[in-house]
């Protein structure tokens, strides 16, 4: 929700300072700016990117565009959210984008050493039906052995 919290800063007041030479005085007008748009709950924010992911139709390039937009907001996505990207790497056929995934989440979840865990419990399910390892199972996790 760091998002809005910026949001909100920078929308509060905003001055706009005219001169007209060194001589003269400053006139220093101050404007809000509001926004039409309505706040998206967490759910509405889940249920969108839940969408996006879940469409049959979902080309290569829409996947990492999501996935890069999703992963630039401040937030560890939801379990459901990433079941539905994992399964369309699946219908993609990139597991190694899965696996990306799985990495960038560790990222995101960053020294709160119990998010992570619980994102792998959650979608445990989904990477065995999708026959997909985690970063751990296959060894990336830790540096080559020269």
């Amino acid at each position: 929700m760091f998002r809005q919290v910026a949001t909100t800063i920078v929308g509060v007041g905003r001055s706009v300072v005219a001169s007209q030479s060194a001589g003269r005085t400053l006139a220093v007008a101050q404007t809000k700016c509001y926004s039409a748009a309505a706040e998206e709950t967490d759910e509405q924010f889940d249920a969108r990117w839940e969408a996006y992911f879940n469409k049959p139709d979902i080309d290569d390039w829409e996947l990492r565009h999501g996935l890069n937009t999703l992963h630039g907001h401040d937030l560890v996505p939801e379990p459901k959210i990433v079941v539905a990207a994992l399964k369309a790497c699946r219908r993609l056929d990139d597991s190694a984008m899965a696996v990306r995934i799985l990495e960038s989440i560790k990222d995101k979840a960053g020294h709160h050493k119990n998010i992570y865990p619980y994102i792998l419990q959650e979608v445990r399910p989904t990477l065995d039906e999708l026959g997909l390892n985690t970063p751990e199972e296959l060894g990336l996790d830790k540096p080559a052995d020269p």
